[in-house]
C-alpha cells in the first residue's frame, strides 16, 4: 500500500488522529521553549551541519581512525555491508558465547536491519528494555517514532497490553502504576541477561569511544550486568574529536524533547575486566547514499525526531504510514535510496512547507531533498501512471495560455451549474472529502486585467 492508503487507516480513528497531532505539536512546543532559552542555539546549529559535512567529507579517515582508536581500547570491531550480514555477525558472537538470552536498548538501526526477528527465530530470547520499544515489542508492533515509539498508543491501550502480558488488573490504566509493573518485569530481565546490545548516539573517532543517550538507564544497566556488549551502529554516526560531542548533546535532546539534555549520556569505551565489548559498524545502503551530491546530507541525522514532531502530514497521518525505520520528513528521503519501487510514496507525503528543514539541528535540507526525490522517482518510472499522466496533461494546459483561459472557464461554469454531489464526488475528486471548494469567481483575475486595461 502506499503512504496515502495506509494513512486512510490511521485516520478511520478521528479522536486518536486528533489527540496524536496535538500530543506531537506538545512536544514540538518544548522543543521551541527550549531553544529560544538558548540565545547560541542557531549557532550551535551551524557548528553541529558544519562538523557533520566536514566528518561525512572525510568519513574513511575518520573511520579508520575510530576502529583502531578502539582496537587499542580491547574493542573487537566488524563491520557489515548490509542488514544480513550485521545479523549475521551479532547472531555469531551470541552463539559463541552460548547465550540465549539478549537484553536490548534502543537502536533504531538493529530496528532497520530487523535483528529481532532473526534473533528470535534462531533461538535467542531478545528483550527491549526502552519502556516504549518493550510495550510495542509486547504488541509485535514497529516503533511509529524514532523517540518516542509508542506514540501512537494511548494509556488506555498500554493497560491492555499489560494486562496480558504482565497480569496486571484488567482496566488498570494508572501510568505510575504501569511503570512500576514495567519496571519489576525488566529487572528480572536485566539480571537475566547474558548479552546487552545498544545502539549508538554518536561515536567518536579520537578515542574510540561510543556515547548512548538515554532517559531511563536501561543501556548502562543491561551493559553493567552482562558480559557481552555489543554495540550497534551506523558509519554515519561519527565525530571527530571528544570536544565535538558537547556541540551535539546540546542540540540533540533540545529538539527531541525539550530537554537540556539527556538525563544519561553514556560513553563506552572499552570493556570492564572478564568482559567483551564489540562495535558493529554498518554500511547497508550509506555509501550509496553518500555517493548522491543530492541527499548525502540526510546522512547528518542524529535522530532527535524534531522534524517528525513539526510535520502536519507525520502528525495526521501515523508513523505506520509510512512502512520504514524511520517515518516522518527524514524517513521520506532515506526510504527510496534502500528500496525505490517500494517507498516511492513517501517523498511525496509532504506539503513541501519546509517546517522539517526549519527545525533540524544539523540544518539538513529536507523540504529540498523531498523535491528532488520526487524528480528521481518520476525520472525512473517510479510514479504511477495517473500522476504522469495528470501531470503530463496539467503541463500541456499551463504552457498554453489559450487552453488555460478556457479551461478555467468551463471550470468555474462546472462548479456554478452542476450538483454538489457531481463536484464533490470522492471517487475523482478525495481533496473535497473535507474540504468545501469555494465559489467560484465569475471571471478569472487575466479577465478582470484585461478588462482593467480597455477602461484606461
Amino acid at each position: 500500500m502506499s503512504h496515502s492508503q495506509r494513512s486512510d487507516i490511521f485516520l478511520l480513528d478521528a479522536e486518536r488522529t486528533t489527540w496524536h497531532d496535538e500530543t506531537l505539536w506538545f512536544v514540538r512546543q518544548k522543543r521551541d521553549k527550549a531553544v529560544y532559552a538558548l540565545p547560541e542555539f542557531q549557532d550551535l546549529r551551524e557548528l553541529a551541519s558544519q562538523i557533520k559535512n566536514h566528518t561525512l567529507s572525510k568519513l574513511d579517515h575518520y573511520l579508520v581512525q575510530f576502529e583502531e582508536a578502539a582496537t587499542r581500547n580491547g574493542v573487537q570491531v566488524h563491520w557489515a555491508a548490509d542488514a544480513a550480514e550485521h545479523n549475521a555477525i551479532v547472531l555469531g558472537l551470541i552463539r559463541k558465547h552460548n547465550a540465549t538470552r539478549v537484553v536490548k536498548s534502543k537502536s533504531m538501526l538493529t530496528e532497520e536491519c530487523h535483528l529481532n526477528p532473526h534473533l528470535i527465530k534462531n533461538g535467542i530470547e531478545v528483550i527491549d528494555t526502552d519502556l516504549g520499544e518493550r510495550i510495542i515489542q509486547m504488541r509485535e508492533e514497529a516503533p511509529s517514532h524514532v523517540v518516542l515509539p509508542a506514540i501512537h498508543l494511548k494509556k488506555e491501550d498500554v493497560g491492555d497490553t499489560f494486562h496480558i502480558h504482565l497480569g496486571t488488573t484488567k482496566g488498570n490504566n494508572d501510568p505510575q502504576q504501569l511503570t512500576e509493573a514495567a519496571r519489576q518485569h525488566l529487572r528480572e530481565k536485566f539480571l537475566a541477561g547474558e548479552v546487552a546490545i545498544s545502539g549508538v548516539n554518536f561515536a567518536i573517532a579520537e578515542t574510540g569511544s561510543v556515547v548512548v543517550c538515554t532517559n531511563e538507564g536501561n543501556a548502562d544497566l543491561g551493559v553493567n550486568l552482562a558480559k557481552v556488549h555489543i554495540a550497534c551502529m551506523g558509519m554515519e554516526k561519527l565525530i571527530p574529536r571528544l570536544s565535538d560531542l558537547s556541540v551535539f548533546t546540546r542540540v540533540l535532546t533540545r529538539s527531541a524533547t525539550g530537554q537540556p539534555v539527556t538525563t544519561y549520556t553514556s560513553h563506552f569505551t572499552k570493556p570492564a575486566p572478564g568482559k567483551e565489548m564489540h562495535i558493529v559498524i554498518v554500511d547497508n545502503g550509506r555509501t550509496k547514499q553518500l555517493g548522491r551530491p543530492d541527499f548525502r546530507a540526510s546522512l547528518k541525522c542524529i535522530r532527535c525526531g524534531a522534524c517528525m514532531n513539526t510535520c502536519p502530514v507525520y502528525r495526521r497521518s501515523g508513523g505506520h504510514s509510512y512502512d520504514f525505520t524511520i517515518p516522518g520528513p527524514i524517513g521520506a528521503i532515506l526510504s527510496p535510496n534502500i528500496d525505490m519501487r517500494k517507498h516511492a510514496s513517501l517523498p511525496f507525503a509532504s506539503t513541501l512547507c519546509g517546517s522539517c528543514t526549519d527545525v533540524c539541528p544539523v540544518k539538513i535540507d529536507i523540504h529540498t531533498q523531498l523535491y528532488k526525490w520526487r524528480q528521481v522517482l518520476a525520472a525512473e518510472g517510479e510514479i504511477p501512471a495517473s500522476k504522469k499522466w495528470s501531470m503530463r496533461l496539467l503541463s500541456s494546459v499551463l504552457s498554453r495560455p489559450g487552453m488555460y483561459g478556457l479551461g478555467g472557464k468551463m471550470a468555474r461554469q462546472g462548479l456554478r451549474f452542476l450538483p454538489h454531489g457531481l463536484t464533490h464526488a470522492k471517487g475523482y475528486n478525495p481533496w473535497a472529502i473535507a474540504r468545501e471548494l469555494p465559489e467560484p469567481p465569475k471571471q478569472s483575475f487575466r479577465e478582470w486585467y484585461e478588462q482593467q486595461q480597455k477602461v484606461k
